[in-house]
């Protein structure tokens, strides 16, 4: 095979000559089928343009519908018409051309030094021209008054307030000299702008615009026919009226049908003309819908491809199984195989799958040919089967399964996962392996890939498993992690009050499948902490900060629960496990096992905590009521006290705007500066009883008996925060929209029932209520406004993020990291000498830093290497 390199690749407008060549038949008659149903000669289903139907034999190559590719055909228009696509070309060339000569409205010597400029090659000056023979009144070279070219788009041209037709723009393009189509980017050699208006149109071949037979031998056109059913018409009219000496008028208004019929023939989404429908009243899909857009053949059948071997079902959680398995349902399972290739020492167990199987069986011979296993030829294959065969069995426990969620935006949209067969009819992911899909379980569906190689059984086994996925190669920490409960419940377990009966420790023990009992530590009782102990690797050391420490160290409370946490040889010494050792992207008991251990050990550790999670949540119960988020009268005095300082301080601040002597905030306005001094009265007079709530209800959590309730669900950091807690028992305070004061509302003021021109505290979107009381109307309303922005995010920027994503996707896709550690495209052209400029993948960092010196550092003291 000689190899040759394509050294340009150009697009071009067919001729009418070119068309003509190409045909195999013109057609003339808008008639499809006769009455016994074969298609019409010269009409549009002609068998010269290819056959659909198996059994015929198409009249131009004389293959049959298998082999057939497909033949033009065309069709002469009685009058030429313009391409709606190229109608700005068009206009481009009457403004910088001559309509009596031809020639581009500029001097000799402009043209000369324009000729110079490009060095006689094809270049595309035609702004450039523009600019200058747009004021020209005269033609420099034939002295030709020069009128004005009016576009009304799609189609329509006016020549000085006069209606100028195909016919007259054609003969006006065809005197424009080939020099100087050259200097409007033309190629004289392969495109005649002449061209853009259609004289002879192509008729594409039955195989792009094939008919369906219905019920009852009714067949059913495509919509592509159908447009050409309405242009073949319409120009016979046209020629009848022509030839018949009809009026001018008619002959216009059949001509100006013909241009609607084409125009919509190209895109029936065309601005300004009426889209063609079928009777139904749907619009037809022409050519460019075919083409564009989501549901067009690029996205739609070249890019996005439906496969064999896959199922599609909505997800639910299961934290009984894996983060690495997957429920498959046994309906799914039953429909999908997997091929097994046979060898001397897998024959006896082939055998006798497909013996006792009752499930559909193929048999492929090493001829390549295959047979579906019945109780009828059992036998008759059993004797049959030997090394070298293949069967396709169905899927069963153990088998290597991809698993992937749209839109897939990184690599971890899809991993490998160990398939568990259950009943029903949706697919079980443990909620851990949640954040690297996106997904959760409002409805989310979720597509099961089954390789059909065993090079690709063995990559997805060693490349894709899950559990090899728990550092993200996005940002360098945990993405796979514990979240909400399965942060609550060791939170719950690990606190210093946590004690357990002997019998409740070995349940959960057993649970947890750990066989190895330890000892009791609190007399007959066991600890939280020792449970805990006994799913972290036994030679496991760490000390870290936890959440809660931080928090409470930040409302100056110093007990037990600030302790740092430290874990020594695999045993919970002090500390509580939160958000700080399990976490998304912080976590870093989990960072810690999933680095230095290997991933079967970090998958163990998040069985024991889906068991902590199942026992801790339901034995001992974690709930919330209406009850603890009253507060106490001191808390609401101080409120009423911290409120009316900031209704004070407000009013000082109007009285000083007014007079301007307001200190103004450099780098802003007087009013810019005011309404950030506004906002800090809101945000300051909140965080003051913020404070005082949180420490009032840590009592919940700090005394010797602990109520699992949201104080507790916030120091561990699972879900919610003390805003929440504020703003149900405290108040709400200054409503923000794009962070600062609502403030497009009415004129001169927010809503109707404030004053005009009141910009104080309480008319700029203060509430000084929380929802336990409940808001006046008039707090709602500022309420609605702050939490409008957040719903018309979400609705907006999906939309516009996941373009925009699709956009930048496309560009980058072609980059590829080169065997010689550059990054280039796939042309070659080198972007980077080294990926990422560091040549350091982001999973092999923590938290983006390539090496933390400080850990290692700690880590050689305590070994004693320094």
């Amino acid at each position: 095979m000689i190899m040759k390199r394509i050294g340009s690749i150009e697009f071009s407008v067919l001729s009418p000559e070119f068309v003509r060549k190409m045909s195999a038949v013109e057609i003339k008659t808008p008639e499809t089928y006769d009455k016994d149903g074969f298609p019409m000669e010269a009409g549009l289903m002609d068998p010269h343009l290819g056959v659909i139907n198996p059994g015929l034999r198409c009249k131009t190559c004389g293959q049959t519908m298998r082999n057939c590719p497909g033949h033009f055909g065309h069709l002469d228009l009685e009058r030429p018409v313009m391409h709606s696509e190229f109608t700005r070309k068009i206009e481009i060339l009457m403004h910088a051309t001559c309509k009596e000569c031809g020639t581009i409205l500029l001097s000799e010597e402009q043209i000369k030094k324009l000729e110079t400029e490009t060095k006689g090659k094809v270049r595309d000056l035609s702004k450039k021209i523009m600019l200058k023979t747009k004021p020209l009144k005269k033609c420099p070279s034939c002295n030709a008054e020069q009128g004005k070219v009016v576009l009304d788009k799609p189609t329509n041209f006016f020549y000085n307030k006069e209606r100028i037709y195909p016919t007259q723009i054609r003969e006006w393009i065809e005197k424009v000299p080939d020099a100087h189509l050259k200097l409007l980017g033309y190629n004289p050699e392969n495109l005649n702008p002449a061209w853009f208006i259609i004289t002879t149109l192509q008729v594409p071949p039955i195989t792009i615009r094939p008919s369906i037979s219905l019920e009852g031998g009714i067949k059913s056109e495509d919509d592509l026919t159908h447009k050409l059913v309405d242009i073949v018409r319409i120009n016979n009219r046209l020629r009848d009226n022509i030839e018949a000496g009809a009026p001018q008028l008619i002959i216009e208004d059949l001509w100006d049908l013909l241009q609607y019929h084409i125009t919509t023939y190209f895109d029936n989404n065309t601005a300004g003309v009426p889209p063609a429908k079928h009777r139904s009243g749907r619009p037809l899909r022409t050519i460019i819908q075919r083409l564009k857009g989501k549901k067009g053949r690029f996205r739609y059948n070249l890019t996005g491809k439906r496969v064999n071997h896959a199922a599609r079902s909505t997800i639910v959680p299961d934290p009984y199984i894996d983060i690495s398995e997957l429920g498959i349902p046994q309906e799914a399972a039953d429909e999908l195989t997997v091929p097994e290739f046979i060898t001397e020492w897998n024959l006896v167990a082939a055998k006798k799958q497909i013996k006792e199987s009752d499930r559909p069986v193929y048999v492929i011979r090493p001829n390549g040919s295959r047979r579906k296993v019945t109780e009828e030829n059992r036998e008759e294959i059993l004797e049959e089967l030997d090394v070298g065969y293949r069967i396709e069995r169905n899927l069963q426990d153990g088998d290597i399964v991809l698993f992937n969620r749209q839109p897939s935006l990184h690599r971890i949209s899809m991993m490998a996962h160990i398939a568990k067969i259950m009943p029903g009819k949706v697919f079980r992911i443990n909620p851990i392996v949640c954040p690297p899909y996106n997904a959760d379980f409002d409805g989310d569906e979720m597509n099961c890939h089954v390789p059909q190689t065993e090079e690709g059984k063995a990559e997805a086994k060693r490349l894709m498993l899950t559990r090899d996925q728990i550092i993200s190669p996005r940002f360098g920490a945990p993405v796979i992690a514990p979240e909400e409960d399965g942060v609550s419940a060791p939170f719950a377990l690990t606190l210093p009050q946590t004690e357990l009966s002997k019998e409740e420790a070995m349940q959960l023990l057993y649970n947890m499948g750990i066989t190895d009992i330890p000892k009791p530590d609190k007399g007959k009782n066991y600890s939280g902490r020792l449970i805990f102990s006994q799913i972290i690797p036994k030679d496991l050391t760490i000390e870290f900060e936890s959440y809660t420490g931080k928090v409470l160290k930040g409302l100056g409370v110093e007990n037990r629960l600030t302790e740092k946490v430290v874990i020594k040889d695999g045993q919970l010494l002090s500390g509580i496990i939160d958000a700080n050792a399990l976490s998304v992207g912080k976590g870093k008991l989990v960072d810690k096992i999933a680095r230095e251990y290997p991933s079967e050990v970090i998958e163990k550790f998040y069985h024991g905590i889906n068991r902590i999670m199942s026992y801790m949540l339901t034995a001992k119960v974690m709930t919330v009521s209406l009850e603890e988020y009253k507060v106490s009268d001191e808390i609401n005095k101080m409120k009423k006290k911290v409120i009316d300082d900031a209704f004070k301080k407000g009013e000082a601040l109007v009285e000083s705007y007014d007079k301007g002597t307001l200190e103004i905030i450099p780098g802003k306005t007087l009013d810019q500066s005011f309404e950030q001094y506004m906002m800090r009265i809101g945000f300051e007079t909140k965080s003051k009883i913020e404070k005082e709530i949180t420490k009032e209800k840590l009592k919940y959590v700090t005394g010797d008996k602990v109520v699992l309730n949201t104080i507790a669900m916030i120091l561990a950091k699972s879900r919610g925060s003390t805003i929440n807690l504020m703003n149900i028992a405290g108040f709400w305070g200054q409503a923000s929209v794009r962070e600062g004061r609502p403030k497009k509302g009415f004129t001169n003021r927010l809503i109707t029932s404030n004053a005009k021109n009141d910009v104080s505290l309480a008319a700029g979107g203060f509430i000084g209520n929380n929802f336990l009381e409940g808001l006046t109307a008039k707090q709602y309303f500022y309420h609605a406004m702050g939490g409008r922005q957040g719903e018309v995010d979400t609705g907006v920027s999906t939309k516009v993020s996941g373009y925009l994503y699709r956009r930048l996707a496309n560009a980058l896709k072609d980059l590829v990291a080169a065997p010689d550690g550059t990054v280039r495209t796939a042309s070659n052209s080198l972007i980077q000498y080294t990926y990422g400029e560091d040549g350091i993948f982001p999973k092999n960092t923590e938290n983006g830093v390539s090496v933390d010196i400080t850990k290692e550092f700690n880590e050689m003291k305590r070994t004693g290497k320094m």
